[in-house]
């Protein structure tokens, strides 16, 4: 098995011995202890694994936090979306100050941090205190994220940085469920507070390896630190992030929502033209004519946007159209979570022999068939099995698209910028996700609503007005004799909405392969023997 290979490769101890660091090389250096590199790789996959579970983990107890915390829904939103912009907003420029600091301190300081902020919002009294809290979550994530990936990108052998990427975008992209599946657990047996538990034990983990096993990297660099590109990026992406979030809660023309996307415009605009004309830039745009750059940063926003909006869409069909539980829920999730993890770690083999543009073109090809087939397959009375082969394809198809379109960012950049090739690839991300939920979601009420409209005849109108506002507001108003009939007109209404949603996926995704055929990673030259890392030093 491919990923078994890997990582008895990882674990084979017939290395040479590390060596001392050289002076000369700043930027840090590929490590050849094998031993070490596998710690590495736990080491950043487990600091990851706390920030992407962060990110979900508090979706299944919004009720709770709003009754504990006397919060209001929007409060609640607020609790939940601000640790994702925070995180966002922060990630290039605190990337760019791992590469100038040294990784191995801004990681140990990130950890330290988030898991601080973990602690405080366990034990929040109030809702102004865990907003607080986790706005310095988001802040700490900031800090280990791009950090993360930047330490395999240059302490791994090119031989084997494929690999350890894909199990960094297994990580990924399975966190997240995972995360939600613990805390759905903890929410039932326990108390949300307890959902705090799970990262601060995962920092406490990370900062022990991370300590023993990371080495210390950073860039020389002769210039000063891009101060204004940072702050002019940090504008850019609260702006843009936040328009994305309120926009399908407030509307799309509301005065909050259309301010904020001119202010991220105006934000994206002077970015761009600061960076074109420093000496030293944060994040240098040109390097967006290079193809591999470009098209990686394209199929992530695409795939991470249409993962995120079909995942926020299975959650309440599970709940809503079956009637299961929030556990249950995110249980059935989880083969779509798992397949992704395992085809991230063979996704890297299969680039290594047909390329990573056919490895990205078959995975977005599988991701699109898995939208079809949910478009298609899925019914009221259809029941899971109805759903189950086309998230397997996606599951798939996500794993395999990942890890060739990360690795081509992060190959555009040098080794000593990786802080800010890395947080570009977790930018990325995140817009894709605000994208994703915010799109495929409103196409989705839209759909819902215009379709459940003319079932509504007879029924009184203020029940009626209820039944349009959403499918759990439906089921809740649905009373008496007709109780019944309303439901099975709220799920359809539902599955026709869900249809236009998925219908809408599987064109992203069609659009997607043309580009990647024709603007995609190039295949990389044949390595060279002094690529593979075995005669490099090691910065400690």
């Amino acid at each position: 098995m491919d990923s078994y290979a890997f990582w008895k490769d990882i674990m084979n101890t017939d290395q040479p011995p590390r060596t001392h660091p050289d002076p000369s090389s700043p930027a840090g250096a590929l490590v050849s202890d094998a031993r070490q590199r596998r710690s590495i790789l736990i080491a950043v996959s487990i600091a990851l694994m706390a920030v992407i579970a962060s990110v979900t983990g508090l979706n299944v107890a919004q009720p709770d936090l709003a009754v504990d915390l006397d919060a209001s829904q929007s409060t609640v939103l607020w609790i939940i979306n601000i640790y994702i912009l925070s995180l966002a907003a922060l990630l290039l420029p605190l990337g760019a100050v791992g590469d100038r600091w040294g990784r191995k301190p801004v990681l140990l300081a990130g950890l330290t941090i988030f898991g601080v902020a973990n602690v405080a919002a366990g034990l929040a009294p109030s809702a102004e205190v865990m907003l607080a809290a986790r706005v310095l979550g988001g802040v700490g994530a900031a800090m280990i994220m791009p950090v993360t990936l930047a330490v395999i990108t240059s302490t791994f052998p090119e031989k084997e940085r494929g690999r350890a990427i894909g199990v960094w975008t297994g990580v990924a992209g399975g966190g997240g469920l995972l995360g939600m599946f613990l805390s759905a657990v903890l929410i039932d047996m326990a108390n949300w507070r307890y959902l705090f538990v799970l990262p601060i034990a995962l920092v406490l983990v990370a900062v022990a390896t991370a300590w023993r096993s990371v080495p210390d990297s950073r860039e020389a660099s002769q210039h000063s630190f891009d101060t204004v590109g940072s702050l002019a990026s940090l504008v850019a992406v609260v702006g843009l992030i936040y328009f994305l979030h309120e926009g399908p809660e407030k509307g799309w023309a509301a005065p909050g929502t259309v301010i904020s996307l001119l202010i991220g415009v105006i934000g994206t605009v002077g970015f761009v033209a600061w960076e074109l004309r420093h000496r030293a830039p944060l994040l240098d745009v040109r390097l967006f004519r290079e193809r591999g750059l470009a098209s990686g940063s394209v199929a992530l926003l695409a795939v991470f946007g249409v993962q995120a909006g079909v995942s926020v869409v299975l959650y309440p069909f599970f709940q809503t159209v079956f009637g299961w539980s929030g556990l249950l829920s995110t249980v059935a999730l989880l083969p779509m979570a798992g397949l992704m993890m395992i085809a991230s770690g063979l996704a890297p083999r299969l680039a290594e022999r047909v390329g990573a543009r056919a490895t990205m073109t078959t995975g977005i090809v599988l991701a699109g068939a898995g939208l079809a087939l949910l478009a298609t397959l899925v019914s009221v009375d259809g029941g899971y099995l109805a759903v189950l082969p086309g998230m397997i394809a996606m599951g798939v198809g996500m794993g395999l698209s990942m890890p060739p379109a990360t690795e081509a960012i992060t190959s555009a950049l040098p080794r000593e910028r990786q802080g800010v090739a890395s947080a570009l690839n977790d930018v990325t991300r995140e817009f894709g996700t605000a994208l994703g939920v915010a799109l495929l979601g409103a196409l989705l009420s839209a759909g819902y609503r215009s379709a459940i409209t003319p079932r509504l005849d007879g029924v009184p109108a203020g029940t009626a007005d209820t039944a349009r506002e959403g499918i759990a507001n439906a089921i809740e108003a649905a009373h008496g004799p007709g109780a019944q009939a309303l439901v099975r007109a709220a799920q359809q209404s539902f599955i026709d909405g869900w249809q236009t949603a998925m219908w809408a996926g599987v064109a992203i995704m069609a659009v997607l392969i043309v580009y990647i055929l024709t603007r995609g990673p190039k295949n990389p030259a044949p390595t060279s023997e002094h690529d593979t890392g075995t005669s490099e030093t090691v910065a400690s």
